[in-house]
């Protein structure tokens, strides 16, 4: 059996609602997340930069111990 009018009609507006609150709440979040997204990788870049140099230092740290006679 075939919904009535004004079911389909509500269906319908609630599907388009729906969406149009889902576009707009997207576009709202898109930027906040590009910013979290490039300051991350700036925070990574900083930490990988601070390893390697720890690594170079540690690499160039030899201790030597003298012959024990």
């Amino acid at each position: 059996p075939e919904p009535p009018a004004g079911v389909k009609l509500g269906r319908y507006s609630a599907l388009f609602l729906g969406v149009a609150c889902g576009a707009k709440r997207y576009n709202y979040l898109k930027p906040r997340a590009e910013e979290e997204r490039r300051i991350a990788a700036e925070e990574k870049k900083k930490q990988d930069e601070l390893k390697l140099i720890e690594e170079t230092t540690l690499a160039k740290k030899v201790v030597i111990f003298p012959p024990s006679s």
